[in-house]
């Protein structure tokens, strides 16, 4: 298996408090690697330990198959990040922010800025301080700094943050571009976790400052129960009828007018016919797969993944 970045039981503490314990995460060369949690787990922390912007407690990050140290200077040169909110010099032009991002980082392509620029839809900004951005605007020009270098591996944390529907879609459009076309890692945390199930390829789940899952998103897929799910005010009447007339049991009441069936062997016709001639009044009736969110929380709650 060929890792391109990876955490060896990566520890953190500040004040004596630890902030992360032990952490062992693994990303694989050409992947997109979703990262999930809550706020205050840890997520930003790891970012900032991968770019040399805090150091371990304890532990390390090995990226491109080498120990990150103080002089990973050049290492550091094939990685593109955005880490918590992206600064930059407000008074200047989003195009003068990137020329000077490009002299430091010693890149000197001059075609790249206008391309970068058309892939962020940031081409038409050339007269425009950073200062009068949208945040949204920002976001995007956080990202066209990132990528402008053609980095090996892109880190973001929370880079959808302040769009617009458009604009979310446009970028995860970007990254899936990025991954597939130029063959770029990204490992991408946000909170919006329908955004993370449509392009990643891994997940990474922290909670409290420990990793408590690393699973593909296939596995999810397959793992994930199918289910029927019934909107009816009649729930309690509806119970009684799968139970003694259908002779279902395997079901739950998720509220006052939700009822979600796991024993799939009844049709969603006949089921539907039978809560109809027995009086519920059934407003809605569809077969439904679990999403990342449901497995998300459950995982978070501390829940049987199987049930």
């Amino acid at each position: 298996m060929s890792y391109i970045l990876r955490t060896i039981n990566l520890t953190k503490s500040f004040n004596d408090k630890q902030i992360l314990s032990n952490v062992n995460m693994n990303i694989k060369k050409g992947e997109i690697y979703g990262f999930l949690g809550p706020n205050g787990a840890g997520k930003t922390t790891i970012m900032k330990l991968m770019v040399n912007l805090l150091k371990p407690t304890s532990g390390e990050v090995e990226i491109f198959g080498g120990k990150l140290t103080n002089k990973s200077y050049e290492t550091l040169k094939r990685v593109g990040s955005i880490i918590e909110y992206p600064v930059f010099y407000n008074r200047l032009t989003g195009r003068d922010n990137l020329e000077l991002h490009c002299e430091y980082m010693g890149y000197y392509d001059k075609t790249a800025i206008d391309k970068v620029l058309a892939l962020v839809g940031l081409e038409d900004i050339e007269k425009k301080a950073v200062k009068d951005f949208s945040l949204g605007m920002k976001q995007r020009l956080g990202i066209a700094r990132a990528i402008i270098t053609k980095p090996e591996i892109l880190i973001l944390d929370e880079p959808i943050n302040g769009l617009d529907p458009v604009g979310i879609k446009e970028i995860r459009n970007l990254l899936k571009m990025l991954n597939k076309e130029y063959d770029i890692t990204i490992l991408i945390s946000s909170h919006i976790l329908s955004e993370i199930e449509q392009i990643a390829d891994t997940i990474g789940v922290i909670n409290k400052g420990r990793l408590i899952e690393e699973v593909s998103m296939d596995s999810i897929r397959d793992h994930n129960t199918e289910y029927v799910e019934i909107i009816t005010r009649d729930y309690k009447k509806a119970a009684v009828i799968l139970e003694n007339d259908l002779e279902i049991t395997n079901f739950k009441i998720i509220d006052n007018s939700l009822i979600r069936i796991y024993d799939l062997k009844i049709s969603q016709s006949n089921l539907s016919k039978t809560l109809i001639l027995k009086g519920v009044e059934v407003e809605g009736i569809n077969r439904k797969r679990g999403s990342l969110e449901e497995y998300f929380l459950k995982l978070l709650d501390g829940g049987d993944l199987n049930a």
